[in-house]
């Protein structure tokens, strides 16, 4: 490890650690001198928000960000009463831990759907009725492009610049956007699109993880370890800097493989990891 890697940007997505429990990554977070930690809500769910707060709170950590909101595209209208619902919910999970970014993974087409406008319609439209919502109670919707293998199921954002888009007519404190090295490293415009976003005060999380090759069977576990897949973390995250962002670095994988490893070796290795790879450039 680099000795003079400094970890007080770096933040544990409890994705990485998906078999431990809430209280589990936050002791790990504590033991591995790690910050910051971004829950995801079914492990807040577990125990309450309210004591989820406490939790993390008494052990001195700070929340980078919640995950997840979104789900906005369905096409009848109880659907997107539950959804609307369901981010409401999340607004206030995400106030009561005390972070103000609620990440958003926008949704797909309805079941049976191929009318992608109308699906992109639908989210656009879900999206202005949060809005009101998430500004009364302090917190910022992070709109996350996901790679476009997952466009039809999980979300018709597939770039930086369709998520910039879609925040443009917001407040920049209210709607921000997420760059995910995982999602977007492939994209031609994501320099141009990360300096728009920096310029336009919407950066709002950067979260790290490898493209592991080949995709795996499912696809969703196809994320990996710094350093063990195609991406270049030495220009993104120069990109992201010279953009202005200076907040939480999250790292998020979904990796059957890291799952099944002892969580407290993952942390070890995400740390080794980042000073090698991410902190120089960041």
């Amino acid at each position: 490890m680099t000795t003079t890697a400094d970890f007080s940007r770096f933040s544990l997505n409890t994705a990485t650690t998906k078999k431990w429990t809430l209280q589990e990554a936050v002791e790990g977070c504590v033991r591995a001198g790690i910050p910051s930690i971004a829950p995801w809500r079914d492990r807040v769910a577990e125990i309450g928000t309210d004591s989820a707060a406490a939790l993390i709170k008494d052990a001195g950590l700070r929340v980078s960000s919640l995950c997840r909101g979104g789900f906005l595209t369905a096409a009848d209208v109880d659907g997107q009463e539950a959804a609307l619902a369901d981010n409401r919910a999340a607004i206030i999970e995400a106030e009561t831990l005390g972070t103000t970014e609620l990440f958003m993974v926008v949704g797909g087409l309805a079941p049976g759907e191929k009318d992608i406008v109308a699906a992109r319609g639908r989210m656009t439209d879900r999206l202005a009725e949060l809005v009101p919502f998430a500004a009364e109670h302090g917190i910022r919707l992070v709109l996350e492009p996901l790679h476009p293998m997952y466009a039809a199921d999980r979300a018709l954002i597939s770039t930086l610049g369709q998520a910039l888009d879609l925040a443009a007519p917001y407040p920049t404190n209210v709607v921000g956007v997420a760059v995910d090295t995982f999602h977007v490293w492939w994209d031609p415009q994501l320099q141009e699109q990360i300096m728009r976003a920096g310029a336009e005060s919407r950066i709002a999380s950067y979260q790290i993880c490898d493209f592991n090759m080949p995709i795996a069977a499912d696809a969703l576990l196809s994320r990996g370890m710094m350093g063990d897949g195609v991406i270049d973390f030495a220009t993104i995250t120069a990109w992201v800097r010279e953009a202005g962002y200076t907040g939480d670095i999250e790292v998020e994988i979904f990796n059957q493989a890291i799952w099944d490893a002892d969580g407290n070796e993952v942390l070890a290795t995400a740390k080794n990891r980042y000073a090698e790879l991410v902190f120089p450039h960041a």
